[in-house]
């Protein structure tokens, strides 16, 4: 995830550096990243090697402080850790680190967002949901709802950033190709859930014809389906969001979101340090995994699928 974290790393004591926050308070999708990536640490599947590695958890302090998240990269790689585990905030941002853990022969694993094709030397496995096919799935869910003419919004995170790029165009695409529908947007919230709020009040004041709209991360949906209550606009405007915390699955309940699109933040951890361990053991791993991604619904929400993922 989204997410704007930062690496994880094993270094000679045999200690995993594992930076995935982006916030002060992360969203809880990262908690879930941390909480994959400590259970990992204390399973016994045939791994053993995992074993006596520990985890810290580090990240700058917001999606978009590259800066910091660069620092603790560099950080990282300086305490020679044995491997890192990173969720980049910028595509481009963090590849002259990247460079640096790969010439000092640190293992470099992505969660959640993309390096952009000048880095893919630089790491050796990235795993995430795919952003373009679950931006897609969100684009043809509002579709279902609302047909292929009328006026929508985007209500997006952090521009530029890996999952966004693919989350957000592979909505836009999948409308631009499938319906007529006219666009407002998208407006960025930085993952900041009071300006997401602010941001879609002024959207739905100002177009009050809208029959969509999309919140494309954890606390842009929670601050949209916000604003969508205390304007009145609740299951009057079809609302989408993505991830699937507590907030939003109230949201689901009630009506006030559609769908949301949920991905398996913990797995993402959990895989994450795990392949780290496989690239230090010397096992071949798959340059891209794919952890999936579920349509949530307030038809299917209480489903065996559906409690797998949400958190």
């Amino acid at each position: 995830m989204t997410p704007t974290g930062g690496p994880a790393g094993i270094d000679r004591d045999r200690r995993l550096l594992h930076q995935e926050d982006r916030h002060e308070k992360a969203p809880d999708h990262l908690v879930r990243f941390h909480a994959g990536a400590r259970r990992r640490l204390h399973r016994n599947d045939g791994v053993g090697e995992l074993k006596g590695y520990t985890a810290s958890f580090q990240g700058a302090a917001s999606d978009t402080d590259l800066a910091g998240q660069v620092a603790l990269v560099e950080n990282a790689v300086n305490r020679k850790v044995a491997a890192i585990v990173l969720a980049p905030s910028d595509p481009a941002a963090l590849i002259p680190a990247m460079k640096k853990a790969w010439e000092a022969k640190i293992p470099v694993i992505l969660i959640d967002s993309a390096a952009s094709d000048a880095g893919k030397n630089y790491y050796q496995s990235f795993l995430s949901t795919d952003n373009q096919k679950a931006g897609e799935l969100c684009a043809q869910a509002l579709i279902d709802k609302i047909g292929t003419t009328g006026k929508i919004a985007i209500m997006s995170y952090t521009a530029g950033s890996g999952s966004e790029i693919g989350r957000v165009g592979g909505f836009r695409k999948y409308i631009e190709t499938h319906s007529k529908l006219q666009v407002v947007g998208p407006f960025y919230s930085n993952s900041q859930m009071g300006t997401a709020l602010n941001q879609t009040t002024d959207v739905l004041a100002a177009n009050a014809d809208l029959k969509g709209i999309f919140g494309a991360n954890e606390p842009t949906a929670i601050g949209m389906g916000r604003a969508l209550v205390q304007s009145g606009k609740a299951g009057k405007v079809v609302a989408i969001g993505f991830d699937g915390n507590g907030d939003l699955q109230g949201f689901i309940k009630d009506g006030t979101l559609e769908a949301i699109a949920v991905q398996s933040a913990y797995q993402m951890g959990s895989l994450g340090v795990k392949t780290a361990v496989e690239v230090l053991q010397g096992k071949k791993v798959p340059k891209f995994r794919d952890t999936g991604v579920v349509m949530v619904t307030k038809k299917n929400i209480e489903s065996a699928e559906a409690k797998n993922v949400l958190y």
